[in-house]
């Protein structure tokens, strides 16, 4: 009984990545129109969020070690610069990390 692969998929089993929010999978319509589009290749956005928002005095060696695999690291980093975030890791700077970077900076 052999049967015909061709003939037996549906027309539309294909389902575009983009639109289901793979990462690592942007399109260049979508960083121009939207500059927070970098956050759908984000690393973080597969992980455990706790891990980037330590409780004070925890650890953020997890956190930083997603980050330096990550490929909008940069991105992540100018986002958290730009915005002024307070807290958690960004870029795989903390907080007081991106003090000292801003005041060297100036």
């Amino acid at each position: 009984m052999a049967s015909d692969y061709r003939s037996g998929a549906p027309e539309n089993w294909f389902v575009d990545p983009v639109q289901l929010g793979v990462p690592g999978v942007r399109r260049e319509a979508d960083v121009e129109d939207n500059a927070l589009a970098w956050q759908t290749d984000a690393l973080c956005s597969q992980t455990d969020p706790e891990a980037f928002f330590p409780e004070k005095g925890g650890s953020t060696r997890d956190a930083k070690r997603v980050c330096t695999t990550c490929d909008v690291r940069t991105e992540c980093l100018e986002y958290a610069l730009q915005n002024d975030e307070r807290f958690g890791i960004w870029g795989g700077l903390s907080e007081r990390e991106r003090r000292k970077l801003k005041r060297r900076a100036s």
